[in-house]
């Protein structure tokens, strides 16, 4: 869902030693982090950035709660253990807390690879802190199309939002999200007259754009509006919409604003079909009734899905999901560089280790392999997105609140 350097062995040590004795504090902290070696002997720490806390708190919850398997899977199985740094990044409080968690990730010289962050905007805006830390995030819901591709047209630039080889991402981009959203809602629901209400927020108005653009090549007539995350009343935008509107498509980031906002609808007395995307996939807070979610992939008949079902009272929390596989990402590329580098890495060696990563399907969890693009492909992936088959599942809301696949 959801804007330097890296020295190498001993020869990087030894410049990072000689250039900290000129700086200060801070700076000497960084340089250090950034250069120096871990050993692969005690368990490795891998950075967790999500929101603990704040409006997207629910949405955090699976993720933590996934990510947190998968280090204990992976270290049931593995000579090279794993051990996680959370940060709380606040999703839906601005981004400010993301830089803090960014920068503290970076001073970190025990850290050698991150999973997170959550949302789009919070890699827009703390990228050249990774970059500058030698750290390549592997998100596990970040899915603007612009963290990996450029997506810029003739008067209207558009560049890619990071540096290749320091961004990567265990759920399918934006673009296969919106051309199967715009599908579904013209070849099975049928409708022809949509309303799109963004969030104001990189991932959402990247999201508005792609399924506007993909209806309107249907010749399905779309109205566009436009909320806050701080938003509760929402009186005002549900008077605006204009009579004869089918479906309103929310492409938003908090679930309980979701529910707020389909509770609201329902009492103004527009029983109008409510479409999320993967950041409203919380069947724990938004319930509304009839609605329709894209979700993330994942596979179903995996035992380890199953497994962590049954721990979790029959909730397979699968908007986490995907923050397991990146975890596994983390922890194959640190084997990998621990196996080629004796047993003490650095970050740039498990940064070039991440871009050489391969999940099997049985690792994965998603239902398809995870090996990452070094290039562009089709219309919307590049370097740090995934090349195999991914595709987002659609869900309808029960009467009882549950979800049921439809597409």
């Amino acid at each position: 869902m959801f804007k330097k350097f890296g020295a190498i062995g001993v020869m990087g040590a030894a410049i990072a030693a000689i250039v900290a004795t000129t700086l200060s504090g801070t700076a000497a902290a960084r340089l250090a982090a950034a250069a120096g070696t871990v050993s692969c002997k005690s368990a490795v720490t891998v950075g967790f950035a999500y929101p603990q806390t704040g409006p997207a708190a629910s949405l955090g919850a699976p993720q933590a709660d996934w990510a947190a398997y998968g280090v204990t899977k992976w270290n049931s199985s593995h000579s090279v253990k794993l051990k996680l740094v959370k940060g709380d990044t606040q999703l839906g409080n601005g981004t400010s807390h993301a830089i803090a968690v960014a920068n503290s990730f970076k001073n970190n010289a025990a850290m050698v690879a991150v999973s997170g962050p959550a949302g789009s905007q919070e890699m827009q805006d703390t990228a050249s802190i990774w970059k500058g830390a030698g750290l390549a995030p592997v998100s596990g819901s970040e899915t603007r199309v612009q963290l990996t591709r450029d997506q810029s047209k003739p008067g209207h630039p558009s560049p890619r939002q990071t540096t290749p080889g320091y961004f990567f991402r265990t759920v399918p981009n934006d673009g296969q999200q919106g051309d199967n959203v715009a599908s579904y809602i013209h070849n099975v629901l049928h409708k022809t007259k949509v309303r799109i209400i963004d969030d104001s927020e990189a991932y959402s108005t990247g999201l508005r754009d792609q399924v506007k653009a993909d209806l309107e090549h249907f010749g399905v007539t779309v109205t566009t509006d436009s909320i806050q995350q701080s938003d509760t009343n929402f009186s005002s935008h549900i008077a605006a919409i204009p009579g004869g509107t089918q479906l309103i498509y929310i492409p938003w980031q908090l679930p309980p604003q979701a529910q707020n906002f389909y509770t609201q609808l329902h009492a103004a007395g527009k029983n109008i079909t409510m479409f999320g995307s993967d950041g409203t996939d919380d069947p724990s807070t938004f319930k509304g009734k009839g609605s329709y979610v894209s979700a993330f992939p994942f596979d179903p008949s995996s035992s380890i899905v199953k497994t962590f079902t049954s721990h979790h009272g029959g909730n397979s929390e699968t908007f986490g999901l995907p923050s397991y596989a990146s975890v596994w990402v983390n922890g194959t590329a640190i084997q990998a560089a621990c196996k080629a580098h004796g047993n003490k890495i650095t970050r740039a060696q498990v940064r070039a280790a991440v871009a050489k990563a391969t999940l099997t399907k049985a690792q994965s969890l998603l239902g398809f392999p995870v090996k990452f693009l070094a290039a562009n492909k089709g219309k919307f992936q590049g370097p740090g997105d995934m090349g195999g088959t991914a595709g987002f599942g659609i869900y309808q809301i029960q009467p009882n609140g549950s979800y049921k696949r439809v597409g």
